[in-house]
């Protein structure tokens, strides 16, 4: 097979796809997104059952998920720097990064002083916003909320909703199953 012949099937083989994910279920993805099963590879990293985890997200290090947990595209889990523990139903959604070490402080001493490590865990039925960055050693509680584009740097109690740029509480999740509620201030959402 010719370069040109081996372009023209991968090209026929992404339209295919993409018509098939776009009579399915409206959308349209990048090739590997669309091509590869996120269920399989997530089985193939050692996840739980259930769990799913988009082709263009990165996984470094030791990282373990819970079951039913979906993991959006553009993820980063660096786990090299003390593992990534992510409990059961959670959302981590597009962009996210997590990470479990630093080199600021390495970089700023000219490189003397050693890189910052520190695993991190995230309870189970979490959400964390898209293109939020949970930071080294952070521990989140069960039942969080992180909204969108915040940086976590410290721990989370659980039943918090955290937002901004350091993360700060800014509500609370209240209830169980179908009645569970947002709560901003007075007022529940």
């Amino acid at each position: 097979m010719t370069p040109d012949e081996l372009r023209k099937a991968i090209e026929d083989v992404r339209l295919a796809r993409e018509a098939e994910l776009k009579a399915k279920w409206d959308r349209s993805l990048p090739f590997a997104d669309g091509l590869f099963d996120r269920s399989e590879r997530a089985r193939r990293l050692g996840f739980a059952d259930g769990a799913s985890i988009y082709d263009s997200a990165f996984v470094f290090g030791a990282v373990s998920v819970g079951a039913k947990t979906w993991i959006g595209p553009w993820v980063m889990l660096d786990g090299s720097g003390g593992g990534i523990d992510i409990g059961s139903t959670c959302t981590i959604s597009a962009g996210v990064q997590i990470v479990t070490h630093d080199t600021v402080l390495w970089a700023l001493s000219g490189g003397t002083l050693p890189k910052s490590e520190g695993g991190v865990k995230i309870g189970s039925r979490t959400y964390v916003g898209s293109q939020s960055i949970i930071g080294r050693g952070v521990t989140i509680g069960e039942m969080v909320v992180v909204a969108a584009n915040s940086f976590v740097n410290r721990d989370v109690s659980p039943r918090t909703i955290v937002g901004g740029s350091p993360a700060r509480p800014i509500g609370r999740v209240e209830g169980e199953g179908n009645n569970v509620k947002l709560v901003f201030g007075s007022s529940p959402r």
